[in-house]
């Protein structure tokens, strides 16, 4: 709670005119506010005035009976306490208010499945520092960019297997991400086609009116038992619409480090033939990218292809606090008429 929630209920708290708080309303005439700079000059014509034009009485004083006593400035008191009053009341119909405002958003909702390759061959330095890292990194921007969209996880290498299922707990599935390394399959390999099998199984009981499957891999279908094609047509018979990526370089690119810390450049080459039939069943596109910032583009792309419209209940909460400030008027009134019936008054200048 808040110090201003702390003092709503307590009108009577200087803290109502302390800085802070003035700042936290919003206001809904203003004006009143600006005719607040306004009242001391009155003060200073009223002053003036009564010097004019009230009633003087010629008394013969000698030097001596002229003292000046610091009592002579209760006489101010009533003026200053009306000053005030009425300075309360101009706050007061300034319209002093705090608004609370809460935005409700939600898509009609789309399913997507990121499929990443995590074989050894996703070590090559050719992105930075790595292509599986460079990977992790956009898959990650890519989910902070999504609202409300159930998205799974799956990773590959010589196995494919489910890291996560589909869920909207955004913060769980990037920590996975974050965990995926080399280590996670000990079968050797790229099995493109039991990664597209895992992700039909994961997908096929869902309703969502969209459901998209972003296949990432470095190279061709090396091991599984199943057919890149094959699983690929079982996809799309799900309406499973399949983006696919190639990441690295063509020829020399290097691969780890000599005994000297020198890179090791090995010759990489890629078939990109069944990639690009897959996107093409899939119904969706294929991408070829060598570096960071292309890597970026694509998931970008992809991002904007499969925007759901994004819907908005705004709820306004307004409340008002200007009876606090009316309250202390009250209070100044009340004291101003009291000391009009005392001493403190200069019943000549009245």
């Amino acid at each position: 709670m808040d110090k201003a929630e702390e003092i709503t209920e307590v009108w009577y708290s200087l803290d109502w005119f302390s800085w802070s708080t003035l700042q936290s309303f919003s206001w809904e005439r203003p004006p009143f506010l600006y005719a607040i700079a306004a009242l001391p000059l009155l003060l200073i014509i009223r002053w003036l005035w009564r010097y004019k034009f009230n009633q003087k009485l010629p008394v013969a004083l000698t030097q001596k009976d002229l003292k000046s006593s610091a009592l002579n400035l209760l006489r101010l008191i009533p003026d200053v306490l009306f000053l005030l009053m009425l300075a309360l009341i101009l706050i007061a119909l300034a319209r002093p208010q705090r608004t609370n405002e809460k935005v409700d958003q939600w898509t009609e909702g789309i399913d997507i499945m990121l499929a990443v390759d995590i074989s050894q061959s996703m070590q090559i330095s050719d992105f930075t520092p790595n292509r599986l890292e460079a990977a992790k990194t956009v898959a990650i921007d890519f989910i902070d960019g999504r609202i409300q969209d159930r998205i799974g996880l799956v990773v590959f290498s010589g196995d494919a297997f489910s890291l996560a299922p589909l869920t909207t707990d955004y913060n769980l599935l990037k920590s996975y991400i974050k965990d995926i390394d080399f280590s996670m399959i000990e079968n050797r390999g790229t099995a493109i086609g039991s990664a597209i099998g895992v992700v039909t199984n994961r997908m096929r009981e869902s309703t969502a009116q969209s459901k998209v499957c972003i296949l990432l891999s470095d190279g061709d279908n090396t091991a599984g038992n199943i057919d890149p094609i094959t699983a690929a047509e079982l996809a799309a018979a799900y309406g499973i619409k399949m983006y696919t990526i190639v990441v690295g370089k063509e020829g020399m690119v290097p691969y780890g480090k000599d005994f000297f810390g020198r890179p090791n450049m090995i010759e990489n080459t890629v078939d990109e033939t069944t990639m690009r039939k897959i996107a093409e069943i899939g119904e969706g596109e294929f991408f070829r990218v060598s570096d960071n910032q292309a890597l970026q583009n694509v998931f970008d792309k992809i991002d904007q292809y499969e925007k759901a419209e994004i819907k908005e209940t705004r709820f306004k909460d307004t409340a008002d606090y200007y009876y606090y400030y009316l309250n202390w008027a009250i209070v100044l009134l009340l004291l101003w008429l009291f000391t009009k019936s005392t001493f403190i008054s200069n019943v000549l200048q009245d």
